[in-house]
Order: C-alpha cells, then structure tokens, then sequence
C-alpha cells in the first residue's frame, strides 16, 4: 500500500526540479545515507549528480576545501566544519544546493563536549549557508536514521 504522505526526499526533489537546481551531498556520519535516500527518487538524476563521502579529515580538506586550521582548532565534529563542507561541496560539484552533516555516531568516539548523537548539518542554496546543531539519540543506525531525514528535512526549509 502507497503511503499517502510525500516523503522528504521527493519534497525535496520535486523542488529541486521546480527551481531547477542541481544539489550535492558532503557526508561523513551518515556514510552516504542522505545520497542513498535521494537516490530511491524516480527522476532524481535531473537533480542529482554527485556526492562525497569524506569521513576522514584529509578527505574534508582534499575533496571539499574545508582549511586544515578549521579542522585543528574546532574539529572535524562542528558548526564551522560543517558550514566549510556544504560550502565546498557545491562549488566542487557546481551545484546551487548542497547538505553536508558531520557528527558522532556513536556507540564510540564521544567526548563530554561532543557527545555521541552531536550532529551539524550544513545546508548551503544559491550562496546562502544555514548550520543547525542536533542531539539525536539511539544506536549507531538510528542516529545515521534520523541525521539523513534531518538534513533532507532542512534541505527542504532551505529550498522553501
């Protein structure tokens, strides 16, 4: 049975074909969820070229520009970082719109200043760059689950 709501990510490529725009993803906790998601989109290679998965901090500087002393002085976990990939990843895409999210996954890997489920979303259109600092909680999957519709979520307010 059809689910009669829309789902995020065809709000989001729908618009996207209205304002006929291209999007990128940058993605480091979510691993590629957020492209695989837009991806289940009939019609979304009208939108949809290429993404990044940049796990790795010299990933973020190579393929997105995000600048070394960034990552040094606020890590790979923040607003600043987060804001540089979106930014980075639509110029190195030529896209108009970009998400990108950075965070801790967990069941590891926090700290008491970045606890596991700390997530920043970056969320980049038409020059204009948006940052939102989330706290999911659950598994390692489910934090991926709910950062991959928070992003498609502000992509979409971004979009509006």
């Amino acid at each position: 049975m059809q689910d009669q709501k829309q789902q995020i990510e065809e709000k989001v490529v729908a618009k996207l074909k209205e304002m006929g725009m291209q999007v990128t993803c940058a993605e480091s906790c979510t691993g590629g969820m957020i492209a695989s998601t837009l991806v289940n989109v009939a019609g979304v290679s009208d939108v949809f070229r290429e993404s990044y998965v940049t796990y790795a901090n010299d990933s973020k500087h190579k393929l997105l520009g995000v600048e070394e002393e960034t990552l040094k002085n606020h890590g790979a976990v923040s607003r600043q970082v987060a804001e540089q990939m979106a930014q980075g990843a639509a110029k190195a895409a030529s896209a108009k719109a970009a998400i990108a999210v950075t965070g801790v996954a967990g069941p590891d890997g926090g700290t008491r200043e970045k606890p596991v489920g700390l997530v920043y979303i970056g969320c980049y259109v038409d020059g204009k760059t948006v940052v939102t600092e989330n706290h999911f909680q659950g598994s390692r999957l489910e934090i991926r689950k709910q950062t991959t519709q928070a992003a498609l979520t502000l992509l979409y307010d971004c979009l509006l």
